[in-house]
């Protein structure tokens, strides 16, 4: 080969190469432009606030690394997660944040919210309508009732439901049936609440003749973990409300038989007075039965230990919500829903990818799994009993309050309170002024008479 027949393989050569580096990198431009997730944009990052413990802590984490790992990753979203002391901060946080107080935090994307707190920051235009990322069609895979309540009373869905729990009847078996065996009472008295109390003095004059050179030292049989929801959920049932245009509605009769059903029994000894949740009465032994939330299975103990610090094995029972004799199936709805921050488009459309993901049925699921709570979706729902699903809830307590939860999602009607600003504030009084009437009459060694009482309690509110 002469000098200039290698010159012009060699330019030829080089021209050949050049052209296929050139197609490669065109080619793998092309592709990474059309490769399915493929981030074209810069990462967004999202943050989360929540009050979630222990379990149900773990289950939001696990799933939001899960998040972020796959749909996440693929859609150049992260999502940051804090957790927040309890709900009193939470709430003092987000409101002081939504009215740009100074020193205030800045809004998360965001958070776990309850109605009375999340219509306080839609009045200051805060909130995002739902209805602006998602579709009529994604919306009608949710429960309805669980939907409704987010619209705060109104037609804007401001609040998406992520998990829900209702109230339950918790019974310590071992205690009920060492004392039926005794006294001929069964299991049908936990059907409605009069049977229950009836149940309840039997039961207090049973443990106290146990000790026989110690008068009047009782046992409690039943305690209202909440006592407002006992109040509100048992007026519904009879077919009247408890709160009316935001205030206190005693008018009806269905009131004075709520009001007698507490009072006597609490000032006799039958029913508990106590400030605090009904599992710590259980787990010393203080108490045979407890109705509340369906999520607070986890906290009901296998062995309870006695003041004298002796212990004994027990096993729960976890069954419906009484009824009042003659009254409608209905139990409170319980558990806060997710809202999400008016912000930016690219950011609301983020926040709201995360939570199409969260509450779709298999990701639903898994948290509900592992916080005791209910999912949320009808497919959800429907699926949610079968074996294979139980089988991976590993705490025997929480498997019966899901068993017993999904039977009452299609046999009550599940009520969900009136929403406005002073709500938790003013059920909070009640409770407080209606044990403190039932405390002042035991103390002072009787029951003072009902209507008395009664009339005192109501010029409170």
């Amino acid at each position: 080969m002469n000098k200039k027949q290698y010159c012009t393989h060699f330019t030829n050569y080089w021209i050949r190469s050049a052209f296929s580096a050139f197609c490669l990198c065109a080619l793998l431009l092309l592709l990474s432009g059309c490769l399915p997730g493929r981030k074209k944009n810069k990462e967004i990052t999202i943050t989360l606030w929540h009050t979630y413990v222990e379990q149900m802590r773990a289950a939001m984490d696990d799933l939001v690394a899960e998040f972020n790992a796959t749909t996440g990753a693929e859609q150049g979203i992260i999502v940051k997660v804090t957790g927040v002391a309890n709900a009193s901060v939470i709430n003092e946080k987000l409101i002081a944040a939504a009215n740009k107080d100074p020193g205030a935090p800045g809004l998360p994307d965001m958070a776990v919210a309850y109605p009375d707190i999340a219509v306080i920051l839609a009045r200051t235009g805060a909130l995002m309508d739902f209805g602006t990322q998602f579709s009529p069609e994604e919306l009608s895979r949710y429960v309805p009732e669980f939907l409704e309540e987010g619209k705060l009373g109104g037609e804007t869905l401001y609040l998406l439901p992520i998990a829900k729990s209702t109230e339950v009847l918790y019974v310590n078996k071992t205690f009920f049936e060492r004392f039926a065996a005794e006294t001929g009472v069964d299991w049908s008295c936990f059907e409605t609440f009069e049977g229950i109390l009836a149940a309840g003095e039997k039961y207090y004059a049973w443990t106290d003749a146990k000790t026989p050179d110690i008068p009047g030292d009782g046992k409690n049989f039943y305690y209202p973990d909440k006592l407002f929801n006992y109040a509100m959920i048992g007026m519904e049932q009879l077919g009247e409300h408890l709160v009316r245009d935001e205030a206190l509605d005693f008018s009806g009769g269905a009131f004075r038989k709520i009001w007698d059903s507490y009072y006597t029994p609490a000032v006799r000894g039958s029913v508990a007075i106590f400030d605090n949740y009904g599992n710590y009465l259980a787990k010393y032994g203080e108490i045979v039965c407890v109705t509340s939330t369906s999520a607070g299975a986890m906290f009901y103990p296998d062995t309870v230990t006695y003041l004298n610090n002796t212990k004994e094995d027990v096993e729960f029972e976890i069954l419906p919500y009484p009824v009042f004799k003659g009254g409608e199936k209905i139990a409170v709805q319980r558990g806060g829903g997710m809202l999400i921050a008016k912000s930016t488009p690219e950011r609301e459309k983020a926040a709201a990818v995360f939570l199409k993901w969260f509450t779709a049925p298999k990701q639903n699921t898994a948290f509900a799994i592992k916080a005791g709570y209910l999912p949320v979706t009808k497919e959800a729902i429907r699926d949610f009993g079968k074996s294979d699903t139980l089988a991976l809830i590993e705490n025997k307590n929480v498997r019966k309050s899901t068993l017993t939860g999904i039977a009452m999602q299609s046999a009550y009607h599940f009520y969900f309170p009136p929403i406005f600003s002073g709500f938790d504030a003013l059920q909070g009084k009640f409770s407080k002024a209606m044990q403190r009437a039932a405390l002042e009459a035991k103390e002072k060694g009787g029951p003072v008479e009902s209507a008395e009482a009664l009339e005192r309690f109501k010029r409170e509110f």
